[in-house]
């Protein structure tokens, strides 16, 4: 896997990145209870919240980094940018449906911007890999950001913009920024995945070693 030249680089003054690969076993399916089926779920929220949806590769990961934060409300992980309706998990596996495994977040802007989110998303994997983290492989696993607003679209390219430019990663910066569509919410199961399945395999092998690597919580 492609990494950066020097582990952490100051970017913009704000922006401390660092290499987060995942190179280890590829996510097993987790033994499931019966479906509960997908369905779109409205953004709702309160004014004074905001919601930000971000893939970058299993979202059972990406929800246990993020619901970490000060200041983010929620986590639900979920399906985006794709074709099919309803999806279910063993569709999106398939990388037919165009969906991306997602992480949608609720969040307090007044406790945590969402530069802040953005920062934490470059830190949580790696942007240079199309279509894959670790062994985990297909376009549901892209890098993506799904803008909810003409400033965060502007916010998230600007962010790509002075990475690349600032060199901090050995290979260009593949991340897909594109329009928020619909949100599907994931099966019941997938759900605060690693708060519940501590014990699954990629759970000690991908996700506490990264929550470690980051400073945060187990």
């Amino acid at each position: 896997m492609r990494r950066a030249a020097r582990s952490c680089l100051l970017l913009a003054a704000a922006w401390v990145l660092s290499g987060c690969g995942t190179d280890a076993p590829r996510k097993e399916r987790a033994a499931r209870p019966p479906a509960t089926r997908s369905s779109a779920t409205p953004t709702s929220k309160p004014m004074s919240h905001e919601i930000a949806t971000f893939g970058a590769g299993c979202f059972w990961c990406v929800e246990a980094v993020l619901e970490q934060l000060d200041g983010v409300l929620s986590v639900t992980s979920g399906y985006m940018g794709g074709h099919v309706d309803n999806p279910t998990y063993e569709q999106v596996c398939t990388g037919t449906t165009g969906h991306a495994e997602v992480a949608q977040v609720e969040f307090d802007p007044a406790k945590i911007r969402y530069g802040e989110l953005l920062k934490w998303f470059f830190k949580l994997h790696d942007p240079t890999t199309l279509n894959y983290q670790g062994n985990d492989h297909g376009t549901q696993y892209r890098s993506v950001i799904f803008y909810h607003s003409p400033e965060q679209e502007q916010a998230a390219r600007r962010a790509k913009r002075l990475i690349d430019e600032a060199k901090v990663f050995s290979a260009p910066v593949v991340t897909e920024i594109a329009s928020a569509t619909t949100f599907y919410k994931a099966e019941d199961y997938h759900q605060r995945f690693y708060r519940q399945n501590k014990g699954h395999n990629y759970c000690r092998a991908i996700i506490s070693p990264k929550l470690e690597k980051l400073g945060l919580e187990k």
